[in-house]
């Protein structure tokens, strides 16, 4: 079994051969997918998929590239998309300074809703932090203090401190295609340090397709790439970290393991 915990089947790229997507991920041994969340109102077509194929789970949030579009979104807003079956998790979002699509205040003011509705929900968040750790680890810091939650810092590729703060709060830690990158030695060492308890593994696809498929249109069943790096970097074989991250995913995403 081997789960892509996180992709991006309603991206225009994807969509459009999505039936031949999902079977050549199935051919190479892929059981299970996480579409995403980016853009709150685009629910309607991440439930639809979900119907479509057997396995796939979905998210719902606001991707910080959007937060401007959703300024004044509320947690309880976000908590009315959890009562579907196939929502099991909140995001992705958070902190985005490199592109600052968004105005940095903004992002911080919906990323704190995002935290919100995951602690009154208790379903997992997704959080993507880009040049903004120090942030991300205050605003998960305080707000666990205050209330306990689960999440991932998915697509990990910053520097240890922020996968160390974050396992300091049970949070799990997602390898993407970028470990696979020949600049990418520090993250792969990085990586050496998180617990296989806590190892999660994604394509984020379309983007950021593993070696040996860069510069082509990722998609989930390229997860294999980046598996065989992972588990390189543990000392384990293909099967071994296939069904810890699988484990590890269901073990987060509890609510996928009741809706299958």
């Amino acid at each position: 079994m081997l789960v892509d915990s996180h992709c991006h089947l309603s991206s225009p790229e994807i969509y459009q051969d999505l039936e031949n997507v999902i079977g050549r991920a199935k051919s190479a041994g892929i059981s299970g997918f996480l579409n995403a969340g980016g853009k709150f109102d685009e629910l309607n077509i991440q439930l639809e998929i979900c119907r479509r194929f057997d396995n796939v789970w979905t998210a719902t949030g606001v991707h910080p590239h959007n937060a401007a579009e959703y300024e004044h979104i509320k947690a309880e807003d976000v908590l009315k998309n959890t009562k579907y079956d196939k929502v099991v998790a909140i995001g992705e979002c958070g902190l985005d300074y490199f592109y600052d699509f968004a105005p940095k205040d903004v992002q911080i003011k919906v990323f704190k809703e995002m935290i919100k509705a995951a602690q009154i929900s208790q379903l997992p968040l997704i959080v993507h932090s880009r040049d903004a750790e120090d942030d991300t680890i205050s605003l998960l810091k305080t707000a666990y203090l205050s209330c306990p939650f689960k999440g991932v810092i998915h697509c990990y590729s910053s520097s240890l401190k922020l996968a160390k703060e974050a396992l300091k709060i049970n949070f799990y830690i997602s390898a993407s295609g970028i470990i696979t990158f020949k600049n990418s030695e520090d993250l792969r060492k990085n990586f050496e340090i998180v617990p296989f308890n806590r190892l999660l593994v994604e394509t984020d696809s379309p983007y950021l397709a593993p070696v040996p498929m860069r510069g082509k249109i990722n998609e989930p069943g390229y997860i294999v790439h980046t598996t065989q790096v992972l588990a390189d970097l543990k000392g384990l074989d293909f099967k071994k970290i296939s069904d810890i991250t699988s484990k590890n995913f269901f073990d987060l995403f509890d609510k996928a393991r009741i809706v299958r």
